[in-house]
C-alpha cells in the first residue's frame, strides 16, 4: 500500500495548480463533476483531497453505493459523520463538508464487506440531499481552497515538514521513502493534505483542517497539532528510555554480583549476603528464643539464603528477622526487693497515696517469699491447668493531677526496673496493639512489642496512659485487643499479627491509668486491680507545693532558694481562690507565675529577693479565679437556691440547682445540659414534693397556678447522675415555702418516690469538694457513714456530717425553721393585699382612739 500511495504523491508533486470555477459542476485540472453525487458517510476517518485513503465498507446500503459508483463514474462525496460511533448516520449527522473522491480499487472480502482505495480529488459542501434511499445522495458545491503563495505560506509549509519529519523520526516503524517522498513535497496545499493524512489526529481538527478555507491558516493549524504530538512523543521516550535504564541497571547490578560472588569463591572469601545469614544465624543463637520463635526463625534465615538480594521479598524477611533477634526473649533487669528501699523512693517521690504505696509494697514483698521458697517442694503448684501469675496488673483511677504518671516512673525506681509509658488516648485501630500482618507493606507490630525492645528489658514496668480514652471503629476495638495483654492467664503467650509467635508477657508490671471508669470495658476492668487515687486536701496541697512543686519552678525558672520564698498564707491562697481543683497541676501553673513574675524583677535589678505573700500573690496573678464562701452564701440566701455535691472526672465539684416559679399551671422544665438520669431525678423530686405538701406544710394550689423552672449553672458542661435527688427536692420544698437554705452545707444523696435517700458513689471526692468551697456541713445518706473512713482526718475534724435515711430528714437538717406568718397558712412569697380605703378609714380609727 506505501508503494500505491509514493506513487501518488510523486504524481502530486508535478501537479501544477489550475483554476477553480466555484459553481457547482466544476472541477479542478479542467475535469467537470457532477452537482449531484452519492455520499457515503465515513466513521472516525476524514479524506482530504490529493490524498490515497484505504477504506472499508460493510453496511449494506453503503455496499450498494460502492456497486453503483465503480459501474458508473466512480466519483463518491465522502463525508465525515459527527459520531463515529453511529453505525448508519442520517443527513443531519454528517459534517457539511467533504471531499469528491474517485474509487481506484475494490476487493470483495469472504465476510461480505467490501475493501476499496480512493483518491480525493477536490474539497466541496454539502447544499441539500435529495435522496436518502437506497443510499443518501446530496446536491454539493465545489469549494476550492484559497492559496496565498507568499514567503509566510512557504516559511510555515516547510516548518510544517521539518516537524513531521521529526516526528516520523521518533516512530521506527514508519516507512523511510515514505517519510522522504512527504517531506519533497513543495506544494503548501499539498503539504498540508498529505501530512495530515499520515499523522494521527482527532476527528474534530482533522475535519477543521479540511473546513478552512485558507491554506496560510490550515498551516498554522496543523503545526499546532504537530507540536503538541511531538512533545508527546519525545515524553514518551523519555519515559521509555528511564524504565530501559533501570532494568538495564538491575540486569547489570545483578550480573555484577554474581560475578563479585564468583571472584569470591575463588579467593575463598564470603559474599555479603553470606555474612548477614551468619550475622543472623549468631543473633539467633544469642537471643535465646523459645522453641518456637527460634524454629521461626532459622526457617526465615533459610528463606533468606536462598532469595537473591535484588528480590522483593529479601527485604521483607530481612526486617522481620530483624525485629525477632532485637526483642528481648530473655533480657531482664533484676528487682531489687529491699522494702525499705522501695518505701524511701516512694515515700520521697510521692507524698501521700498511703493505698498505692501499700500495693507495691505487698508485691515486692510476696515476690521476695517466692524467690526464697522457690526450691521448697512443699509449695509446688499442683494444678495442671492454672499456672502461678507473676505479673502485676494495677489500674490508676484518679483526676487529672494527682500523679498517676508519675507514679508509675516512681514504683519503677524503687524497683530498679526500666519503665516505659504507651500513651493509648485517641488510639482507634487493633493493629495498634497486635501489631499488622506482614503481608502489609510498611507492616510492623504493635506498640506492646515495640516499646519493649525500645526499652530493652522483658519485665519493665509498662504504663498504658489514659485507657479509658480508647475508641472503636470499622478498623477494630483496640479495648479488646488489650484483653489478652492484661490477662495474667493469657500474657504468657501473647502473640502480635507481625511475629505470629508466642512472646511472654507475665513478667512485665502493667499500670493502666483513667480518669474515670465508665469509659472502660467491663471485661477489661475486670482483669485489672482498680486503685482509686481521690483528690488532694488542702493540708496535703501544700505539704506537695513545699517538697515538690516549688523546688522544681525554681530550678525550672533559673532561680536560687534564697531569692524566692512563699508564705503559708500565700499558698493558701493561690490553692483557694486561683486553684479549686483535686490535683496540684494547676497549683504548680500558678507557683510556676509567680515564679516567673519573681525572675523577671530580679533580671530587671529591682530587687535580690522577695518574700511571696498574699498581697504580692494578688499583684501576681490578678483577681481571684475563685471567691470565698462568703459568694456561696450570697448565692443561697433566697429560697429555691441549694448547693449540691457532684463527682466528675477531674475531681469533685459544687453544684447550686436553682428553681423559680411563674403563673402558669402545672409547667415543669429543667435546663444546665443535664442527662436523661438527672432529668428523671428532678421529676421524681417534684412527684415526692407534690404528693406531701400537706404534710410539710406547702399550700396545694401553688402547683395547680404555677410553672416551675429548675436550672443548673454551668450550662455548658453536660451533666448526669441520680445523687442530685435530695439537693432538687430541698429546693422545690425551699422554693414553694419560702424557707431559705442554712449557710455554709451541701448535700448529695438518691431519692425515691416515697422519700427514702440511697447510697452514692464518690464520697470522698465530694467531701474534698466541698471543703475546698468552704463548706462546713454535708448531708450525706445513711448508708454511705461507712465511706467517711476514707476521708482524711483532718477534713473529718473541720466538718460536720449529717446522715439522713428520709427526704425529711434532709429538710430539718438544711432548711431554717419556717416563719410564724407562713405557718398560718399565707404563703410567704405572695405580697399582703393591698389596703382598701375603707381598711385604712378603720385603722386610722383605731389610732385615733389609742
Amino acid at each position: 500500500m506505501s508503494n500505491f500511495v509514493t506513487s501518488f504523491l510523486s504524481q502530486f508533486q508535478n501537479r501544477e495548480d489550475a483554476s477553480s470555477d466555484p459553481k457547482a459542476g466544476d472541477g479542478g485540472e479542467g475535469q467537470k463533476f457532477p452537482s449531484e453525487i452519492p455520499i457515503l458517510p465515513l466513521r472516525g476517518v476524514v479524506v482530504y483531497p490529493n490524498t490515497a485513503v484505504p477504506l472499508t465498507v460493510g453496511q449494506p446500503r453503503s455496499i450498494k453505493l460502492v456497486d453503483d459508483v465503480v459501474a458508473g463514474d466512480k466519483l463518491v462525496g465522502l463525508v465525515a459523520a459527527l459520531n463515529p460511533e453511529q453505525e448508519m448516520p442520517g443527513p443531519n449527522e454528517l459534517y457539511k463538508v467533504g471531499t469528491i473522491a474517485t474509487v481506484h480499487r475494490l476487493l470483495r472480502a469472504p465476510d461480505g464487506s467490501v475493501r476499496l482505495l480512493v483518491q480525493g480529488m477536490e474539497r466541496f459542501r454539502l447544499v441539500e440531499f435529495v435522496q436518502e434511499e437506497p443510499y443518501l445522495k446530496a446536491r454539493i458545491q465545489l469549494a476550492p481552497e484559497t492559496d496565498e503563495s507568499n514567503i509566510e505560506t512557504d516559511a510555515l509549509a516547510r516548518n510544517a515538514r521539518d516537524q513531521f519529519q521529526q516526528i516520523t523520526q521518533m516512530i521506527p516503524s514508519f516507512p523511510e521513502e515514505l517519510a522522504n517522498s512527504i517531506t519533497s513535497i513543495e506544494d503548501p496545499l499539498q503539504t498540508v493534505y498529505t501530512i495530515a493524512n499520515f499523522q494521527r489526529i482527532d476527528l474534530k481538527d482533522a475535519q477543521e483542517i479540511l473546513e478552512l478555507d485558507s491554506v496560510y491558516a490550515k498551516l498554522k493549524k496543523l503545526i499546532g497539532l504537530l507540536v503538541r504530538e511531538a512533545e508527546v512523543l519525545q515524553i514518551g521516550q523519555k519515559i521509555q528510555n528511564e524504565a530501559r535504564g533501570e532494568i538495564e541497571k538491575v540486569q547489570r547490578e545483578y550480573f555484577l554480583r554474581e560475578q563479585m560472588k564468583a571472584i569470591q569463591r575463588e579467593l575463598g572469601e564470603r559474599d555479603e549476603q553470606a555474612q548477614e545469614v551468619e550475622e543472623f544465624r549468631k543473633k539467633i543463637e544469642e537471643a535465646k528464643m523459645p522453641e518456637e520463635a527460634e524454629k521461626q526463625a532459622k526457617r526465615e534465615l533459610e528463606r533468606l539464603a536462598r532469595l537473591p538480594t535484588a528480590a522483593a521479598e529479601y527485604g521483607v524477611i530481612r526486617t522481620y528477622l530483624d525485629w525477632l533477634v532485637t526483642l528481648p526473649w530473655s533480657a531482664a533487669t533484676p528487682d531489687n526487693l529491699d522494702i525499705a528501699h522501695a518505701r524511701e523512693v516512694l515515700n520521697k517521690d510521692h507524698y501521700g497515696l498511703e493505698d498505692v504505696k501499700d500495693r507495691i509494697l505487698e508485691f515486692l514483698a510476696i515476690r521476695k517469699l517466692r524467690l526464697d521458697r522457690k526450691n521448697d517442694k512443699r509449695e509446688e503448684s499442683r494444678d495442671a491447668i492454672r499456672r502461678e501469675r507473676e505479673g502485676v496488673i494495677l489500674c490508676f483511677v484518679g483526676p487529672p493531677g494527682v500523679g498517676k504518671t508519675s507514679l508509675g516512673q516512681s514504683i519503677a525506681r524503687a524497683m530498679e526496673r526500666k519503665f516505659v509509658r504507651a500513651s493509648l488516648g485517641g488510639v482507634r485501630d487493633e493493629a495498634e496493639i497486635r501489631g499488622h500482618r506482614r503481608t502489609y507493606i510498611g507492616s510492623m507490630p504493635g506498640r506492646i512489642l515495640q516499646s519493649l525492645r525500645r526499652v530493652g528489658s522483658r519485665n519493665p514496668v509498662f504504663m498504658l496512659d489514659e485507657v479509658d480514652k480508647l475508641t472503636n471503629d470499622f478498623h477494630g476495638d483496640p479495648a479488646s485487643a488489650l484483653l489478652e495483654v492484661l490477662d495474667p492467664e493469657q500474657n504468657s503467650e501473647f502473640r502480635d499479627n507481625y511475629l505470629e509467635v508466642a512472646f511472654d508477657l507475665s513478667q512485665v508490671f502493667f499500670i493502666a491509668t483513667a480518669n474515670t471508669l465508665e469509659y472502660i470495658p467491663g471485661p477489661l476492668r475486670d482483669r485489672m486491680e482498680i486503685i482509686y487515687l481521690s483528690g488532694y486536701t488542702e493540708n496535703e496541697k501544700m505539704a506537695i507545693a513545699r517538697g515538690y512543686l516549688i523546688p522544681r519552678q525554681i530550678r525550672e525558672n533559673s532561680l536560687r532558694e534564697n531569692e524566692v520564698k512563699f508564705t503559708d498564707d500565700a499558698l493558701r491562697m493561690i490553692i483557694r481562690q486561683y486553684t479549686r481543683e483535686a490535683g496540684v497541676r494547676n497549683l504548680e501553673r500558678k507557683i510556676g507565675a509567680v515564679c516567673r513574675k519573681v525572675g523577671t524583677r530580679i533580671a530587671e535589678g529591682k530587687s535580690r529577693k522577695y518574700r511571696v505573700t498574699p498581697k504580692l500573690v494578688e499583684e501576681f496573678l490578678d483577681h481571684p479565679t475563685y471567691l470565698g464562701p462568703e459568694e456561696l452564701n450570697k448565692r443561697t440566701s433566697i429560697p429555691g437556691v441549694v448547693p449540691g455535691l457532684a463527682w466528675t472526672s477531674f475531681g469533685g465539684d459544687i453544684l447550686l440547682i436553682e428553681a423559680t416559679a411563674m403563673p402558669g399551671g402545672r409547667g415543669f422544665q429543667i435546663t444546665g445540659s443535664v442527662g436523661n438520669v438527672m432529668q428523671e431525678s428532678a421529676r421524681a423530686a417534684l412527684s415526692y414534693v407534690r404528693s406531701r405538701a400537706e404534710s410539710l406544710g406547702l399550700p396545694r394550689e401553688f402547683f395547680d397556678k404555677q410553672d416551675i423552672h429548675m436550672h443548673i449553672p454551668a450550662g455548658s458542661q453536660p451533666k448526669d447522675g441520680p445523687s442530685a435527688g435530695v439537693t432538687m427536692a430541698t429546693a422545690l420544698v425551699s422554693l414553694v415555702s419560702g424557707r431559705k437554705v442554712k449557710p455554709q452545707i451541701g448535700m448529695t444523696g438518691e431519692i425515691t418516690l416515697r422519700g427514702q435517700v440511697l447510697a452514692i458513689g464518690g464520697v470522698k471526692e465530694k467531701v474534698l469538694a466541698a471543703h475546698r468551697s468552704g463548706l462546713t456541713t454535708v448531708i450525706l445518706p445513711k448508708p454511705n457513714e461507712q465511706d467517711l473512713d476514707d476521708v482524711p482526718d483532718e477534713i473529718r475534724k473541720t466538718m460536720k456530717f449529717i446522715f439522713a435515711e428520709t427526704v425529711d430528714d434532709v429538710l430539718e437538717a438544711a432548711l431554717e425553721k419556717p416563719r410564724k406568718r407562713a405557718a398560718k397558712g399565707r404563703h410567704p412569697l405572695r405580697k399582703p393585699p393591698k389596703k382598701t380605703a375603707k381598711v385604712r378609714k378603720n385603722v386610722k380609727k383605731k389610732s385615733a382612739s389609742r
